[in-house]
């Protein structure tokens, strides 16, 4: 008997019977898509699935109820971020005021100060004669030591390409050329050779119009970072604060609607990360507030005396140094003065032009000074400088008269004389000693205020951090706690 080739057996005259066809299998692992329903509407896409059924699980209790959970763990592990992120950055800010920008100010002060200081010593040896004054020449030798010592220091913290790095690089150029002349200088000197007196001249004239210009521009440069770091420190975290005062309103929100719906009066969940979030909020106001209180007084008594009172000592070395350089010079640079082109020393216009700077008591870096200390120990060295100040004046007025009447060694010895002599030498070493004590006494100030500053911040990102985990922790708990209650 044949059979058809679908294998179904028919009788003799008769059709075999149709048998669907079976569609293939599909391969393991390979997608086969359901077949189109006719008439049936396409298949929406997932995100507008997955929007319907949060919108139909926000119709139930249970679904508000995750919904709610979800939201409040969110704010506050987001408020516990933003306050460790925003405390971090200013806690690291008020930590460079303290131990970096504001020492690295100091040593830029320093270097200013040195290299000024040894420019005087130099002219003090020389004007002694061949023989120079021990006393006058370790003065000289340990001033340029510690400009390059501080230069060295300057140089690892400068960033490559800034203001303070190029400054630093022109200053190492520099200071073995001045100190070559010198050299020079001092050996001609010993020689009784008048060519001592140009090299000096020279040594002078870079000091005064390469080298100290670059270390005021270092100074300045290291300020402006000073400046920065303190602007870095002191803003309130006012996005952290938002977030804090939000989700503070929503915690209690949350423990309102459950109150109204329960008559419960306490989900201990709810409680415990309220307590937590209102901790966080209390210690970040308070900590930064208490932080930005010293930070403020650390500027105000401490950075302001600081800048002045570095000024006005280098006013003083920068007339001694000139004042000693008149006798040098002996007339031979002459400059035109007024209206009525008046010839003068050129050395004695600047002299008089920085002791003008320098003030009194009432006026000038010495009266600002005076200004803004904010204690009798602070006040009194400047008062003592200002006395000082005077002083010198009158001693200088008197060797100018008599170097003017011819006396040379007469006014030599009233500016470099024995103290027998009543010289201005004296003046200018009291009121240098006399601001140095100022100095000393408004860095300690700036010291305790800092690190006032820099405590109340300390622990505050880590202790935000752990605080919110725990707050988000507690609001999960709690809304958890009412979600059992439905199963």
């Amino acid at each position: 008997m044949t059979y058809p080739p679908n294998g179904s057996a028919a009788p003799p005259g008769q059709a075999a019977p149709t048998i669907p066809a079976v569609p293939p299998q599909a391969s393991p692992g390979s997608a086969v898509s359901a077949p189109a329903v006719p008439g049936a509407p396409p298949r929406r896409p997932a995100w507008i699935e997955g929007r319907d059924r949060l919108r139909a699980a926000a119709t139930t209790e249970p679904g508000r109820l995750r919904i709610i959970g979800a939201v409040l763990a969110l704010l506050v592990v987001a408020f516990g971020a933003v306050t460790t992120w925003q405390m971090s950055d200013r806690s690291a800010a008020a930590d460079s005021v303290l131990n970096r920008s504001q020492p690295l100010s100091d040593d830029a002060a320093a270097i200013y100060r040195s290299l000024a200081d040894a420019n005087t010593a130099a002219s003090s040896g020389f004007l002694a004669g061949g023989q120079e004054p021990a006393a006058v020449r370790d003065r000289y030798k340990a001033d340029i030591e510690r400009a390059s010592e501080k230069l060295a220091n300057a140089a690892s913290n400068a960033g490559s390409g800034s203001s303070a790095a190029a400054s630093v690089t022109k200053l190492n150029k520099l200071l073995p050329e001045y100190t070559g002349l010198i050299e020079r200088a001092r050996a001609s000197n010993r020689q009784g050779l008048p060519l001592g007196g140009a090299y000096l001249r020279y040594a002078n004239d870079k000091m005064q119009t390469q080298m100290l210009p670059a270390a005021e521009q270092l100074y300045t440069a290291e300020k402006q970072r000073l400046n920065r770091d303190y602007d870095d420190a002191k803003p309130y975290p006012w996005l952290a604060i938002a977030l804090g005062l939000l989700a503070l309103g929503a915690l209690f929100w949350a423990q309102r609607r459950n109150y109204r719906r329960t008559n419960r009066v306490f989900n201990h969940g709810l409680v415990a990360a309220t307590a937590a979030s209102t901790v966080v909020l209390l210690w970040l106001v308070a900590g930064h507030s208490f932080a930005r209180s010293g930070l403020n007084d650390s500027y105000d008594h401490g950075v302001k005396s600081l800048n002045v009172l570095n000024d006005a000592r280098i006013s003083s070395l920068k007339a001694r140094s000139n004042e000693n350089l008149t006798l040098v010079s002996r007339g031979a640079e002459t400059v035109e003065v007024g209206a009525a082109k008046t010839v003068k020393d050129k050395f004695d216009v600047a002299y008089q032009s920085q002791m003008k700077q320098l003030g009194s008591a009432d006026s000038g870096l010495l009266g600002k000074a005076v200004a803004v200390a904010d204690n009798a120990a602070g006040k009194n060295p400047v008062k003592e400088a200002a006395k000082n100040v005077s002083v010198w004046k009158d001693r200088h007025k008197t060797a100018r008269d008599s170097d003017d009447a011819g006396d040379y060694n007469g006014a030599l010895a009233k500016v470099v004389g024995d103290k027998d002599d009543e010289p201005t030498g004296e003046c200018f070493d009291n009121v240098d000693e006399a601001l140095d004590d100022a100095l000393k006494h408004e860095r300690n100030e700036f010291e305790l205020a800092a690190k006032d500053g820099k405590g109340a911040m300390s622990g505050l990102p880590v202790g935000a951090a752990v605080l919110a985990v725990l707050a988000a922790v507690g609001a999960v708990l709690g809304v958890g706690r009412r979600l059992s209650e439905y199963r």
